[in-house]
């Protein structure tokens, strides 16, 4: 008997082999960029790469919810993002370290007065208007601000002889730390998930995820966080010691998974499969960075308060 013909607009099913493919082609690509960049050392790459990620994540993400139809302030959301991105960065460049407590909580204001101001235009329809609002100061906190972390750790991190333009060698081993953590404790969870992956973990949120590739996140992340702090110990001295590469790799592969699922909350209620389609196999931007965004402030206050704490 002749088969159906499948539907035209049905997207055809990929292998695990060739997603496997595509991802690691990517993340490949991602590596060298980053390593690249962390050769050179320039302030100004660090930062480029940083804001364009961002800009990206939240141009992705004010399309994810315009395409399901949730009322929200693109172009407030998108220029907010970009205007808060380059005075941090401005105010790196020109040497600053700690931005002032009292410029985030202008931006926050901002963010959740204005949509109010906006919203002050339409007819009150239920609790639309207060989800366009909360759409608006998500987009902001979400991305822009938390993501943005990972330039407050570069910009933290001391550094002796420091020259004007470039990022310092160990705050530079820093943000290497902080993302080879973090991804290692994605690949993790993708290549042992993949593999022996049978138990669900939250089937409800995220049907792929397993306990298995969770064991699989808290092992990778410490071979990266203890391997390179063997490999580099003078680079990485403001850990002070093992104790904290070895608690700091757990916390953070514990906030990339949560991070990884909070975007996957996200994706779900409004029913997107990814937020972009910048990386074959991966996603786009937001896809990139949603565990960064949880696991970079951690490392930034772990490192202002315990590690960097004057004595």
């Amino acid at each position: 008997m002749p088969t159906k013909m499948a539907d035209a607009h049905t997207p055809p099913v990929q292998s695990k082999a060739l997603v496997f493919a595509r991802r690691s082609a990517s993340t490949l690509f991602l590596w060298g960029l980053v390593t690249a960049i962390f050769i050179s050392h320039w302030s100004w790459a660090v930062l480029g790469l940083i804001g364009v990620l961002t800009m990206i994540a939240t141009v992705e993400y004010f399309q994810m919810l315009r395409a399901a139809s949730v009322k929200c302030f693109p172009r407030f959301g998108i220029g907010l993002a970009a205007v808060y991105s380059g005075g941090l960065y401005w105010h790196f460049l020109r040497g600053g370290e700690s931005l002032p407590l009292d410029i985030d909580a202008l931006t926050v204001f901002i963010a959740i007065a204005v949509p109010f101001a906006l919203q002050l235009r339409y007819p009150i329809r239920g609790i639309e208007g207060l989800l366009a609002v909360a759409a608006n100061l998500l987009g902001f906190v979400y991305v822009a601000f938390l993501f943005n972390f990972a330039a407050r750790v570069t910009f933290l991190v001391p550094g002796a002889n420091a020259v004007p333009g470039y990022v310092s060698n160990p705050a530079a081993f820093a943000l290497l730390w902080l993302l080879a953590v973090t991804k290692f404790t994605d690949m993790g969870a993708y290549i042992v998930g993949s593999m022996i992956g049978r138990h669900k973990m939250i089937p409800h949120v995220s049907p792929g995820k397993t306990w298995e590739g969770f064991g699989g996140a808290l092992l990778f992340s410490q071979l990266a966080a203890c391997g390179l702090y063997a490999l580099f110990p003078v680079q990485l001295a403001f850990f002070q010691d093992w104790k904290h590469v070895i608690f700091l790799g757990l916390l953070l592969s514990i906030l990339a998974v949560i991070g990884d699922l909070a975007e996957s909350v996200l994706k779900r209620a409004i029913n997107a499969k990814d937020s972009g389609r910048m990386l074959p196999g991966i996603g786009g931007s937001l896809d990139l960075i949603d565990s960064i965004c949880f696991t970079a402030p951690a490392l930034y206050f772990y490192l202002e308060w315990v590690l960097l704490r004057p004595a």
